[in-house]
This record gives structure tokens, C-alpha cells and sequence, in this order.
């Protein structure tokens, strides 16, 4: 339902939006935008590019909006690992997982970065440069090879240096840090083959953003909707350790009483709850407050 949200406040914008989905979401996505009438197309409109995510490849579809949003097929891409997109900053995994229907599960890594340190530097004598700027291209794909000239102390000046092989140098003087990862889980069952992708796609990330939907005495109505628990949760969380765990979706049916869900999730050392926000949806406009409205009170 969050795609018609979506739409509604990006169809304008001049950019081309990529979707991700088990097999089956460009079909669905053709009949939604089918569902509209598109007699005010502007060139700037947006496009969207869809993806249907199967084990061995990607199908892709394109829906150009300032042509109205038909469906134009755009081709397949071999799937050699779970990766399904990346670009400069971050890659993305999805693997499949069961909810009576295809559900995918993703981890969003971010990619390395060129990262200098500092006291590394020193130790080496290297003074930093351009020569600099020119290796960060060497390392993330758009410098040219060959050999590369350094400066580094020596005696009391500074002499420029030939370093015959850039990649070896920057193993030594990088800065080492994990690339931070976000694992989200949307509605899954708690079977064993959806634990087993679970385990292998999201193991470590940084932040789990999982669904849970009901409470632990609720477990038989969990299994019947094919949906987690909390003590599902709780499995979970102890299995693939995450810095940060933000549980969402919760069940209409604890409404104003979700902190009892948050009271049964029982969480390893090192692991911090993060809480959504209470949100009350405003009532609507009633006829009084339209009359109020149109006749404000005299001195106001």
C-alpha cells in the first residue's frame, strides 16, 4: 500500500526510481499504475524501473512516466550472488524467504571507503598530497595504473617517491573500520528454511529493522499468519547479533499497548532497543470544526 504514498509524492520529480521485488511485483506494479489516468503527463514526470527477484536472475521492466507508465520490458541480468543492486556508496543482498507468498529479506552494506590514517602515515614518513587523490582513484576503480609518485620526509626536506605498487602501499596506511550494514525482515514465518536465509544474508549487520507482530502467548495466531513472535524475535536477534534491533509492525490488535512487546524481547549483550515513535493517526475533520472555521470568534 506504500507504493501509492510513493507515487503520489515522487511522480514529479525527474529521476528514474529502482524497485525491488519477488517475482510477480512488475505484473502487480503494471495493473496499479493501469488503475490511474495519466492525462496530465509533464517530460519531467519520474520513471520507474522494476525488478522481479529470482534465485538466478533479475527481471527488469521500465515504466517511463512522462509517457503515462506503460510496461516496456528491459531485459534479464544473470544472478551470480545475492547482490541484486549497488552503486558508489552502498550494495544490496536479497534472499527470499516464505510468508505463503515470496517475501524477500535484504541487507543493505555500505561499500569501503578510501580511508587514510593518519598515524600510519607519520610512521611511514609519507607527507600527504595530490598523490593522495590520485591513489583513492587507483583504489576505487577510476585511476590509471602503473606506478605512482609519493612525497615522504627525508632528512630535512621532502623528496618525491616512485611506489611501484599503489595497492600494497594503501594496505599499509588505510584506516581499518567495518562497513556498517542494515538487515531489514518484512513478513516471514518462523520456519526453519527462513531462519537458514536469515542466518546467512543478515549475520552482524548493524541494525536489524524486523517485523514482529505478536506477543509470545500469541505464537499459535503468529504461525497461523505466518508472521514472527517475540520469542521468534528474541531467536532471531540472539542468532545474528545486530549493534541495534528497531522492531516495526506491530499487530492492530496490541494497539496502545505496544510496549508489551518491547517488555518481551529479551536481547544478547552488546544489542540496544531502538522504539518507534507512538503515532496516532489524526481523526478527521468534522462538519462543527468546518462551520468554526468559516466563523471565527469576533476578536481572534
Amino acid at each position: 500500500m506504500g507504493v501509492d504514498s510513493f507515487i503520489r509524492h515522487n511522480h514529479v520529480s525527474p529521476a528514474t526510481f529502482d524497485i525491488f521485488g519477488p517475482p510477480g511485483i512488475t505484473e502487480k506494479m503494471a495493473h496499479k499504475l493501469a488503475a490511474y489516468d495519466w492525462n496530465l503527463t509533464e517530460p519531467s514526470w519520474c520513471s520507474l524501473r522494476v525488478h522481479d527477484v529470482f534465485p538466478e536472475r533479475l527481471a527488469t521492466a521500465l515504466f517511463p512516466g512522462p509517457d503515462g507508465f506503460p510496461c516496456r520490458q528491459a531485459g534479464d541480468a544473470v544472478r551470480t550472488d545475492p547482490v541484486v543492486y549497488r552503486n558508489e556508496w552502498i550494495e544490496v543482498a536479497a534472499a527470499s524467504c516464505d510468508h505463503r507468498i515470496p517475501s524477500l529479506i535484504y541487507r543493505i552494506t555500505e561499500r569501503p571507503r578510501f580511508v587514510i590514517d593518519q598515524t600510519r602515515m607519520a610512521e611511514l614518513g609519507l607527507v600527504p598530497g595530490d598523490w593522495l587523490r590520485l591513489l583513492k582513484k587507483r583504489i576505487l576503480g577510476g585511476g590509471a595504473g602503473g606506478p605512482l609518485a609519493a612525497q615522504r620526509r627525508r632528512d630535512e626536506g621532502v623528496e618525491e617517491w616512485t611506489v611501484t605498487e599503489p595497492e600494497i602501499l594503501y594496505d599499509r596506511i588505510r584506516l581499518e573500520e567495518s562497513p556498517a550494514a542494515v538487515g531489514y525482515i518484512g513478513d516471514i514465518g518462523a520456519g526453519s528454511e527462513n531462519l537458514a536465509q536469515v542466518d546467512s544474508l543478515l549475520a552482524g549487520v548493524t541494525l536489524l529493522v524486523c517485523s514482529c507482530s505478536f506477543l509470545a502467548k500469541d505464537r499459535d495466531k503468529a504461525r497461523h499468519s505466518c508472521h514472527l513472535c517475540t520469542s521468534d524475535l528474541n531467536l532471531l536477534v540472539d542468532r545474528i547479533r545486530p549493534r541495534f534491533l528497531l522492531p516495526m509492525h506491530l499487530s492492530k490488535s496490541y494497539q496502545g499497548r505496544s510496549a508489551l512487546l518491547y517488555d518481551e524481547l529479551e536481547l544478547p549483550p552488546g544489542v540496544t532497543l531502538l522504539r518507534l515513535p507512538p503515532h496516532l493517526t489524526p481523526r478527521p475533520l468534522f462538519t462543527r470544526d468546518m462551520v468554526r472555521l468559516d466563523r471565527p470568534e469576533e476578536g481572534m
